[in-house]
């Protein structure tokens, strides 16, 4: 009797173990919290470069425990920030998902339009209407955050944060439950009536701290003796630009706190942005309680100091190096931070960039290398070229983002047509020696030119703000206005190779040499959610990142 009850009952607790990991397999699993962190102007390269003066817990954290991707490249030009940005979040191209450029040009007014300036919208935490006037209006499709906030009925919560209005407001999408950016006329973080009528309290008590001004008052120097940085071209070389008030580009840089309080902007360029804008991301954790449920949330991360670094001082300088080794320190902070708050392997990564950046002209030239400046004085010449075969003045309306803009007023009041117009000037435009290819967009796909540099230029031509003239330059030719310091926008290596690597929750450890596109980044966060795809998808998950 006793052994009939005994086998009883462990019948009974052995079906009721079976069912409770049913129950338990039939819950979906999903992490925490999801962080992206899109470091701006980061050349791949760089996670190798500046190797060896990382720490453990930082970059080579991410390489270590994560999955890095090293052949991923941009699938479109022009190469730019919001371009970028939006790419990763949207999973699509300029052709598609709208944002054609940080600024382009509306083909019917002839006015310059920036990519997230809205006048219907005011600024909430500034005075300051060109600073605040911001919303994602112009983007035409929906985000990996906005899938998310969909999929959990807007349960799970949404941030972006950066120095630059593009840069967290293109990665929130449109639902989410804050973007923040940087107010140079305050040194305060702001966001618009889009998003929310008042700053949130906890905005306001990290405002109050006054963090940017404690951040710069001892000034700028090198993190390591001067002498370890190896990887960079002397000090004070020819081709960096100068910061705030120094008269030459030269550590240290004890004049940055005053120079802070003359021009805020000027935090930017050093570091001290990077550690801000991580330290507002911690604050959105615990204010938001980000990661605090089964929920997942979302913080999309902007750390946009390694890109004006970049512009002024040159990929090869000292201080962007520096800029580097103490976004090591930070990062290593930070996923600290959240192994603490949120906990350690209960968060998902992913690490990419906007897009990269070249080398200097005057570096370059020391080193033999072929490069120059493109494209000087070429509104003024072609415009003159135009009125002396057509007869018509100013037929050039603006030149952005590699692409010429004729002015339809001119146009038809002169009563010509814009392919006449369009192909005398492609003719013109193919004389000039810096240029590499010039094509009507309306014929890129019957050119001559080859891949993968065509089909960049298709996708990253939108039909109703793009330009009429895509222009490609030689390898390492600079537009003029980068005398000092870099730039990017072009479809070569030095800016469309970026790193990605997906760390935590979910992911496996490895690495991959395989090609994959920035448009790849949308589709493996949306499957590793089991969401679905951004509206304007065209890229496909990256398997292998999940071990499937």
């Amino acid at each position: 009797m006793l052994r009939n009850i005994s086998i009883a009952a462990a019948t009974f607790l052995s079906v009721v173990t079976i069912n409770a990991q049913k129950n338990k397999n039939s819950q979906l699993e999903r992490p925490k919290l999801v962080v992206g962190l899109v470091v701006d102007q980061m050349r791949w390269d760089y996670l190798y470069r500046f190797y060896n003066k990382y720490g453990n817990d930082g970059f080579k954290r991410l390489l270590n425990t994560g999955y890095s991707l090293n052949n991923v490249h941009i699938p479109y030009v022009p190469t730019i920030t919001a371009l970028g940005h939006t790419c990763i979040y949207t999973g699509s191209v300029p052709a598609i998902h709208g944002i054609a450029g940080n600024d382009w040009t509306d083909k019917e007014t002839g006015k310059g339009v920036y990519c997230t300036a809205d006048d219907s919208v005011q600024p909430v935490g500034t005075t300051n209407t060109k600073t605040g006037s911001h919303s994602p209006k112009n983007l035409w499709s929906t985000t990996v955050t906005d899938e998310l906030r969909l999929a959990t009925n807007f349960q799970g919560k949404v941030i972006g944060v950066s120095l630059k209005d593009r840069a967290s407001i293109l990665p929130a999408g449109h639902t989410p439950n804050g973007a923040f950016w940087f107010d140079d006329s305050t040194g305060n973080f702001i966001t618009s009536t889009w998003y929310m009528n008042d700053l949130p309290q906890w905005v306001k008590s990290f405002n109050s701290q006054n963090l940017p001004e404690k951040l710069v008052a001892n000034g700028w120097n090198t993190l390591l003796p001067i002498n370890q940085y190896t990887e960079s071209a002397p000090d004070n070389s020819p081709w960096e630009g100068l910061l705030g008030s120094a008269k030459t580009p030269t550590f240290p840089y004890n004049d940055l706190a005053k120079d802070y309080q003359t021009k805020k902007d000027n935090i930017r360029y050093t570091p001290f942005g990077n550690t801000l804008t991580l330290k507002l991301a911690e604050a959105s954790v615990e204010g938001e309680k980000l990661g605090g449920d089964t929920i997942t949330d979302f913080l999309a991360i902007n750390l946009a100091s390694t890109d004006y670094a970049g512009h002024k001082f040159g990929p090869n300088s000292i201080e962007v190096e520096d800029v580097y080794i103490r976004l090591d320190q930070d990062l290593a902070q930070f996923f600290n931070y959240l192994d603490s708050k949120v906990g350690k392997g209960q968060y998902t990564v992913f690490l990419s960039a906007d897009h990269g950046g070249a080398h200097s002209v005057g570096f370059l030239k020391e080193h033999k290398i072929p490069t120059g400046f493109f494209g000087e004085d070429a509104e003024k010449n072609l415009n003159q070229k135009l009125k002396d075969k057509f007869g018509a003045d100013k037929l050039i309306n603006a030149i952005d983002n590699y692409q010429i803009y004729f002015d339809r007023k001119v146009l038809a009041d002169s009563k010509l047509e814009l392919d006449d117009v369009r192909n005398y000037a492609v003719k013109e435009l193919e004389k000039d020696p810096t240029v590499l290819y010039a094509v009507s967009v309306d014929r890129v796909a019957e050119s001559s030119i080859p891949e993968p540099i065509k089909q960049r230029i298709i996708n990253g031509i939108n039909r109703q703000r793009s330009g009429d003239i895509q222009l490609i330059s030689h390898d390492s030719m600079l537009p003029p206005y980068s005398k000092t310091g870099t730039t990017h926008s072009v479809w070569n290596s030095y800016d469309s190779h970026i790193p990605l690597i997906f760390m935590g929750w979910g992911v496996q450890q490895g690495e991959s040499n395989k090609p994959y596109h920035m448009t790849d980044i949308a589709p493996t966060v949306s499957s590793l959610l089991k969401i679905q795809f951004p509206s304007g998808s065209v890229g496909n998950p990256i398997t292998e990142v999940m071990g499937k």
